[in-house]
């Protein structure tokens, strides 16, 4: 090894455990690594390469070499890290050792520095990459000839242009490509002309129609290629294709035209001006006939001059914020004509560039008829809202009406139901009158809900509530109903919890709108499903029924408000085909959808609501609890108020059986008088009273100290969301429509504990 230290490569030798056992000054320079040092270390440590592209560490030759027992060819895209963090690219190969009897003893490796070739060979790739970027990227196509007229190269701007490939293109006579398609009498005029002087020939316009791309407009340019001696065989041929832009010229002149055509037949007055004076240098003749004037009386005025605007100054204003911004816009100007007639009138300005220079285009359109208009709409809305408000207030007070006679009906029948000895015939009739009153209460319900749907005013009070109970609460409301018409109702329910963020009456009222559509179009032993599942983070709610189904023609209206899937005559039950408007409104207020689907006439029908689960309101299996219903109340001193004796005289009568001391008042005065010496500790009242209404009466109780306590509960025929926020805001704690459920009252006192004595 002792002449290696002589040699202009580097060389390492290593043992069979790849540790250095000799380095060369070479060597020693390149690692940074004196021999003393790097001797007895392992060869990876010395000599650390990387590859160049992944910067990840490579195997060395010597690995290789000891593996294989050859020689290693040169490596490439390696780089040599020296101890002080240099980095110089290597060729590097390695050979084994062997000993006298050819075992192998050792590794020598030989490398070298490359990095003045490297920046050489780097130097002339970025050179060709600069030329080939220069050429790839000239917008224009051109091709390079030789002198029989043979393409000797082509750029790729040629290749897209034409539609030809880089195989069929180079080496062919450029007559004979395409199929001769190059053969143009235009193209060969140029090229006689440049191979008999020499001398370039400029914009040459060519039009030729090439059967793959269409007709095209082209400028060639051809000339020789100079090389030294003033000697060359070589044409450039460079091609503009400027097609596009002949067909933007003809544009152009097709649009003057039309521009000029729709200038002068506009049934807007349009005025140009020049910028910069803002004098009229155009005018159509529309504005001939809106104003009086000739053509040539509008050129060189200003605009005040020809009666926009009141004055020159107001003239100024709006040229000055027209040169500040280049748009000025009044929606209604009065515009004074040449014989004195004003007529309102909107106007328009733009300033715009045309030929390089500034002009400013006014439109004025005549908006007298469309002002008269604006009026009467105006009128229109006034009178239809007043017409909506008075039909509001007569829907409220038709409800009131209706609700207030159907109270002590209702009451009177729950009476009746507690005598004993009633015979069926008896209980048959007061039932048949129980059901005729309840559906009376959900129609007068209907009604109001028609103003609510068409106005948007349905509110929702959200709250955190499952829907198993939703669902169990409708079926159980409606499933006498059901069970009357003889039909079959399955429930199932989902498996586990579903959480919603909603208003659970209305829900409520959702599933029972669609159970009940379900029963009235149903048969006598008909069948109704009903399921809840989960799905995509939806709560799914299907009903479905094998009734009398719907046609096709009525599917995309039946949500519609007045839409009856039966309008004959003997139909068994009525409605005012709202309930499924109602449903419709209801989930699209809780950000959901609510679909039907029906296979025909007597194939029944389906109707499918999915609604958004809470954002962590997945199914999961949790243990019901179930609330224990209200016990029968404690003995309670209560006040009815009611104007209507009848309606005050039942319901103390039905309260009386229930074990409570009652008394009554028909006004309200009365009913403070009895407060005040009866010391109730619930009054019902009325909200429609004479004289004194039931909010003032709750308020004057909530003033005295002796009935502090008390609870007041609202009983009336008024429902609406803003009846209910009044008497809450009067001092009612509860609020009750008529006619009242026996139930649901008895469930309220059931909440109320006298104070202990």
């Amino acid at each position: 090894m002792q002449n290696a230290h002589w040699l202009g490569d580097a060389v390492i030798a290593t043992d069979l455990e790849t540790r250095v056992t000799f380095m060369n000054p070479v060597a020693e320079s390149l690692t940074g690594w004196t021999s003393d040092e790097a001797v007895g270390q392992p060869l990876a440590t010395v000599f650390n390469i990387v590859n160049q592209e992944t910067r990840q560490r490579v195997e060395s030759p010597v690995d290789k070499a000891l593996r294989e027992g050859t020689i290693v060819g040169l490596a490439n895209h390696s780089l040599l890290i020296s101890r002080d963090g240099r980095e110089r690219p290597i060729d590097d190969s390695a050979a084994p050792i062997r000993d006298e009897s050819g075992q192998m003893a050792g590794v020598v490796l030989v490398f070298h520095d490359i990095t003045l070739r490297y920046r050489q060979e780097q130097t002339i790739r970025d050179t060709l990459a600069y030329a080939q970027n220069i050429v790839a990227t000239l917008r224009e196509p051109f091709m390079v000839l030789d002198n029989d007229l043979r393409v000797q190269s082509a750029n790729r701007s040629f290749y897209e242009t034409f539609h030809v490939s880089q195989a069929e293109t180079e080496g062919c006579r450029v007559y004979d490509l395409g199929n001769g398609q190059w053969d143009i009498p235009g193209l060969r005029s140029v090229l006689d002309e440049v191979l008999s002087n020499h001398h370039p020939v400029i914009d040459f316009e060519v039009v030729h129609d090439f059967p793959a791309i269409g007709k095209r407009h082209m400028l060639v340019n051809a000339l020789r290629v100079r090389n030294s001696g003033n000697h060359s065989n070589l044409i450039l041929l460079a091609i503009e294709d400027v097609t596009q832009r002949k067909r933007s010229e003809a544009d152009l002149q097709v649009s003057e035209i039309r521009y000029r055509r729709l200038f002068e037949s506009a049934r807007d007055g349009i005025l140009i001006l020049d910028a910069a004076t803002m004098k009229i240098v155009d005018s159509n003749p529309y504005m001939h006939e809106m104003l009086g004037y000739s053509h040539e009386q509008f050129l060189g005025k200003e605009l005040w001059e020809i009666g926009l605007f009141q004055d020159k100054s107001e003239s100024q204003i709006a040229v000055q914020t027209l040169r500040e911004t280049g748009y000025v816009r009044y929606e209604d100007l009065p515009l004074e004509s040449e014989h004195g007639k004003v007529q309102d009138v909107e106007f328009i300005c733009n300033v715009y560039l045309e030929g390089g220079h500034e002009v400013a285009q006014c439109n004025i359109r005549d908006i007298t008829q469309r002002k008269q208009m604006e009026r009467q709409i105006r009128e229109q809305a006034r009178e239809l809202a007043q017409a909506s408000r008075r039909k509001d207030e007569f829907l409220a007070m038709l409800s009131h009406e209706f609700r207030n006679p159907m109270a002590p009906m209702f009451n009177a029948l729950q009476l009746m139901g507690q005598e004993k000895g009633e015979n069926e015939l008896q209980r048959e009739a007061r039932g048949v009158i129980a059901r005729q009153v309840r559906h009376l209460s959900r129609l007068t319900d209907d009604l109001l809900e028609v103003s609510r749907i068409t106005t948007g005013r349905i509110g929702l009070h959200l709250e955190r509530i499952d829907v198993n109970g939703i669902v169990q609460r409708a079926v159980e409301r409606l499933q006498p109903n059901i069970e009357r018409r003889q039909q079959e109702l399955s429930v199932t329910l989902a498996e586990g919890v579903i959480w919603l963020e909603a208003d659970g009456a209305r829900l409520e009222q959702v599933i029972g709108n669609l159970l009940n559509n379900a029963s009235k179009y149903n048969n006598p032993n008909g069948r109704i499903w009903l399921t809840v599942v989960s799905q995509d983070h939806h709560a799914i709610v299907r009903v479905k029924d094998n009734g009398i189904g719907m046609s096709s023609e009525l599917l995309p209206d039946i949500f519609d408000l007045f839409t009856q899937a039966d309008k004959s005559l003997d139909r068994a039950e009525g409605g005012l085909g709202i309930g499924l408007a109602l449903v419709k409104s209801l989930v699209e207020l809780h950000r959901g959808t609510v679909e039907v689907q029906s296979e025909g006439i007597g194939r029944g029908s389906e109707f499918i609501v999915r609604l958004p689960m809470a954002s962590d309101g997945h199914a999961r299996q949790e243990p019901t609890s179930t609330q224990p219903k209200a016990t029968a109340s404690e003995s309670l001193r209560i006040l009815v108020v009611d104007d209507n004796v009848d309606a005050a005289k039942m319901c103390a009568m039905l309260l009386r059986t229930w074990g409570h001391e009652v008394r009554t008042a028909h006004n309200g005065p009365d009913a403070l008088q009895r407060a005040t010496g009866f010391h109730p500790q619930v009054i019902l009242c009325d909200i429609g009273l004479p004289n004194m209404d039931g909010y003032e009466v709750a308020r004057h109780i909530r003033q005295k100290p002796h009935l502090e306590g008390v609870r007041l509960v609202a009983v009336t025929g008024y429902g609406q969301d803003t009846d209910k926020q009044r008497s809450e805001e009067a001092g009612f704690d509860h609020h009750m429509v008529k006619p009242v459920e026996s139930a649901d009252l008895k469930d309220l006192l059931a909440g109320i504990h006298p104070p202990t004595t």
